[in-house]
């Protein structure tokens, strides 16, 4: 497809994930970014008349409720922001003929496998927001048309709120931090997943046209990081990288690991979150870095954009 022609909307203007998409679609084609208040995904009908009036060929859903632990008193909304939401972006991707992609999430599963799981492992979320997660997989799935549900775990950038941003201000901040180190996952970059986002709807926009290059390759794909690690083992790289990069003070706290059950959350969280990659390699060529190359990019991107704030 010529690139003029190519026109991709992203639902979701602000959140971190978003804000990657925004740096790399435009070198694919015409993009359109939606978001509150115009478009709303607990209002349907402003998805819908959004979606119709930029008559896009790619549909890219940025846009999630992400507050793991807040989800567990307001259900409702996550599912409606989780689950409602991307289904009526499938329903209306469908009717326009147009590529749907949605991003979801480890926790859909519980976390009891000892490997990493696979696309067809059987969910069972632990908590609400994986179980919000999981039913918009399955409304989109349901809903039967072009679509690709990147499953990553994880996520942190330099922008947004995240696990990286919140150990870089607190090492500064506190003289220890106490980090879970028996939750195992693969930290997986905000821009990596963009790129790879990108790389998909390249590859497929080059062949005979979006949704007749996809065909049998639509379906669910595990998306992270290469490699694994726990989140104390992650602090630890990121005061590391910190240190190596001189962003210290005199000296930056020191970490404990302590186990899941000295830290109580109101949302339970899955031990084992690693989730194999060998589908999406296979079928889509695509390989996302090893999850420590990625770190010290972000590190540094989250320095450059501190100090620029900073200066302002």
């Amino acid at each position: 497809m010529i690139r003029s022609l190519l026109r991709i909307l992203i639902v979701g203007r602000n959140g971190q994930l978003a804000w990657e998409l925004q740096q790399v679609l435009p070198a694919l084609g015409m993009v359109t970014v939606i978001g509150r208040p115009e478009a709303d995904l607990c209002e349907p009908d402003s998805i819908r008349r959004a979606i119709r009036k930029s008559r896009a060929d790619v549909i890219v859903n940025a846009a999630a409720y992400t507050a793991v632990d807040q989800a567990e008193t307001d259900c409702p909304l996550a599912f409606r922001v989780n689950a409602e939401g991307p289904a009526v972006m499938a329903e209306e991707a469908q009717k326009g003929n147009a590529l749907f992609i949605t991003y979801s999430t480890d926790y859909v599963f519980d976390g009891r496998k000892e490997s990493p799981y696979t696309e067809t492992d059987t969910p069972n979320p632990l908590n609400a927001y994986g179980a919000s997660k999981l039913a918009g997989d399955c409304a989109v799935e349901h809903i039967d048309g072009a679509y690709l549900i990147l499953r990553t775990s994880w996520v942190y950038g330099p922008r947004g709120k995240n696990f990286l941003r919140t150990i870089m201000k607190l090492a500064v901040e506190r003289q220890e931090l106490r980090v879970v180190d028996d939750q195992i996952g693969a930290p997986t970059s905000s821009e990596d997943i963009a790129q790879a986002t990108g790389q998909m709807i390249r590859q497929l926009a080059g062949e005979k046209g979006l949704l007749q290059a996809l065909r049998d390759r639509r379906g669910i794909y595990n998306l992270t990081s290469q490699g694994s690690v726990s989140w104390f083992g992650f602090a630890r790289s990121i005061i590391e990288e910190m240190v190596r990069r001189g962003m210290k003070k005199e000296r930056l706290a020191k970490l404990v690991p302590i186990s899941t059950r000295d830290y109580p959350t109101a949302a339970a969280r899955p031990k084992n979150s690693r989730l194999s990659n060998e589908r999406i390699i296979r079928t889509l060529g695509v390989v996302l870095p090893e999850w420590s190359v990625s770190l010290a990019k972000v590190v540094e991107a989250t320095q450059v954009s501190e100090t620029t704030r900073a200066s302002h």
